[in-house]
This record gives C-alpha cells, sequence and structure tokens, in this order.
C-alpha cells in the first residue's frame, strides 16, 4: 500500500486507522474534479480517476463525492496510467458553501486544508461583510484563515491603515497581510506564511489577484493572468479548483471567484467567526438568550453603551439568521428525500415478489 509521504499524513493515518483501504487499493489526493471524473495526484504524479459504480451508489449528498483535497482509496489500471476511486477518507478540514441558486445543498469547495488566504483588493473589492462570509466559512471548516489584501498599490498608506483599522474596528482577530504583486510589498511575510507539506487555499472574488499570487511565488507564468482594467481590477481567469503542487513542496489550492457565498449549516462557524459578540453572550441572563429584545441581555447592553457597533450585530443578526433558515430548508429536504428512497426500496420488493409469485 503507498502512502502520501507529506507531513502530517502518518499522524493523520495512525488516527484513522480505521479507515485502511481496501486490499489492492492505495491512498492518492483528489487534485481536480470534473462531475464524476477526477485527478488525482500520488507520488508518481497526477493521473486521471473515475469513481467506481458502488462508490456512487452509497452517495447520499454532494458532501460525500470527492472534492480537491480529499484523501482517497483508489485502485490503479492501465499500468498505472488511470484508477477508480473506492472509498473516500475522513477530512480534517473542510471549505464549504450553501450550492448557488435557489437549491439548498452543500457545495464542497476543498479538503484538508490547513490556511485559507482569503483575498480582498484595497480597491473596488473591499468588502467587510463579505470578509465576514469567507472568515465565517474557514471557521464552520476548522480551517485557519489569514486575510491578504492585495493591490496596495493603488492607494495611499494612509488608506491602507484605514482599511485595517476598519478590519480592527469590526471585530475581525485574523491576522492580516498587505501586499501588492505589482510592487512586491509585502511578499515576503506572504512567503513566510506558506509552508511545504501544508495545503494552503486561496479565496476571494475573480480578479483580485490570486493566480498572479501563485505565479510570483512561483517565478512562472503557471497560470493564466490577464491585464487588469482602468479601474485597477484583474479579470476572472481561474475556471476550476485545482491543487498545484510547487517545486519546494508547498501545496495551494487555486479557486475561482465565488459570487455568491451562501451559508448552510453553520452555526457554529458564525458563532467561531463572531466571537467577540459570543464572548458577551456568556454574561446574558438567560442561557438561550437570541440577542433581540431579551432582558438582561449583555450583547445589547455593550450595543447601548458603544463597546459593540450596530454593524457589527446586524451582520451577525443576518449570517446566523440565514444559515439558520438554509439549514431548515436542507433537513426538510433530506427529509423528503429518506423518504422517497424508503418507497423506491419498497416498491423494489413489491416488484420482487410479484414477479416471483407470477404463475
Amino acid at each position: 500500500m503507498t502512502q502520501l509521504s507529506d507531513p502530517g499524513f502518518e499522524h493523520w493515518f495512525e488516527a484513522h486507522a480505521d479507515a485502511t483501504p481496501g486490499e489492492g487499493q492505495d491512498i492518492a489526493r483528489v487534485s481536480a474534479v470534473d462531475r464524476n471524473s477526477c485527478m488525482i495526484r500520488n507520488e508518481q504524479g497526477e493521473i486521471p480517476a473515475e469513481l467506481s459504480g458502488k462508490f456512487l451508489f452509497n452517495v447520499g449528498s454532494p458532501v460525500d463525492l470527492p472534492c480537491v483535497g480529499d484523501r482517497v482509496a483508489v485502485q490503479y489500471h492501465n499500468d498505472g496510467a488511470s484508477a477508480i476511486i473506492h472509498g473516500l477518507f475522513p477530512r480534517k478540514t473542510f471549505l464549504r458553501r450553501k450550492c448557488a441558486g435557489t437549491e439548498v445543498d452543500y457545495q464542497m469547495i476543498a479538503a484538508n486544508i490547513d490556511i485559507a488566504f482569503i483575498v480582498q483588493s484595497c480597491h473596488f473589492d473591499f468588502n467587510l461583510p463579505r470578509l465576514n462570509r469567507y472568515l465565517v466559512m474557514a471557521a464552520d471548516g476548522h480551517v485557519e484563515p489569514i486575510v491578504i489584501l492585495a493591490k496596495t498599490d493603488l492607494i495611499s498608506g494612509d488608506e491602507l491603515q484605514g482599511k485595517i483599522a476598519a478590519i480592527r474596528a469590526a471585530g475581525i482577530t485574523a491576522r492580516v497581510i498587505a501586499l501588492s504583486n505589482l510592487t512586491g510589498s509585502g511578499f515576503d511575510e506572504f512567503r513566510q506564511a506558506v509552508q511545504p507539506g501544508l495545503i494552503h487555499c486561496l479565496l476571494g472574488s475573480s480578479g483580485v489577484g490570486k493566480s498572479t499570487l501563485i505565479n510570483r511565488l512561483t517565478g512562472r507564468d503557471d497560470l493564466d493572468t490577464k491585464a487588469v482594467s482602468s479601474t485597477g481590477e484583474g479579470t476572472h481567469t481561474t475556471t476550476r479548483r485545482q491543487l498545484l503542487v510547487l517545486d519546494d513542496g508547498v501545496m495551494f489550492i487555486d479557486t475561482p471567484g465565488m459570487r455568491e457565498l451562501g451559508l448552510l449549516g453553520a452555526t457554529e462557524g458564525v458563532n467561531k467567526g463572531f466571537e467577540d459578540i459570543t464572548g458577551l453572550s456568556t454574561a446574558c441572563r438567560y442561557a438561550d438568550c437570541s440577542h433581540t429584545g431579551e432582558s438582561g441581555c449583555a450583547v445589547l447592553a455593550a450595543i447601548a453603551c458603544g463597546e459593540l457597533s450596530r454593524d457589527r450585530y446586524a451582520g451577525y443578526l443576518k449570517l446566523r439568521k440565514e444559515s439558520e433558515f438554509h439549514e431548515l430548508s436542507y433537513l426538510g429536504k433530506r427529509k423528503k428525500d429518506r423518504a422517497f428512497g424508503r418507497f423506491v426500496k419498497m416498491a423494489r420488493k413489491d416488484m420482487k415478489r410479484w414477479d416471483n409469485h407470477r404463475p
């Protein structure tokens, strides 16, 4: 059996000894996904892989399908030129969101990420509510976040300090790195934050410079980029999530920009993303305080005395209500899906019983 020789893998493997691959199977990592087809990476490089029929039959939700960064049990064919995926190992961490549009289900972004770099441009893309959404996503999946303020060359030093102050005033405590791909300012700090053997993920809107950042890190034009517009914003170029392994063993998952960043079942992530508010809530009179009108609410008291901003509080309520609403819709959908599954199984049994008794 072949194992992946990256730091932390042996410790993870020991903790999941009951999840060992079957006989004749090896362990690989998913590096790209296209519907039911994948690219996987092993010690020799990348090869195409398909999901086994049994694997697909047992999939109950999109969450159960492999995503970039997953460790999977594979069986090789054609002298190792292709593979079949038979199993998915437990995820250490993950990034997920609500599917775009009206569908109430999860969409997996990536798995087993160690550090998520959340990239925002200092120009037109700077948006605190969107930054909070990314931070909640990271907290929900137990991923360490680092905020990158890119394109600092487009604003003055005073404006940059104002944006950093706004981030801190919003209660965001994550590490912030300010850099410019054009001048190289702050790039050394970014380079020191990445570590060989760990998986790093780049999150952010289209055109904020994610691919350019990787190209600068490698010193090559491995990823296609386009010239910035007259507004200073780039153009979307990344079309799929993909795992990149750099020469020094640093691993990056580059992701397309996401127009929608809906939350589903992320109540724990909301609480972690707003630790200033959850910290205040421990002093509320009632343990189940909703922080919307109860007497003795420490959160409302903090707003009244100016300790907590109303914008921060409104953002917290909005994300919490959105996550809870979608969670109820999701649970209802899952209940209907299970009921339909039971109906299909009963119908199959009845048909089989009828066939056995036909004259």
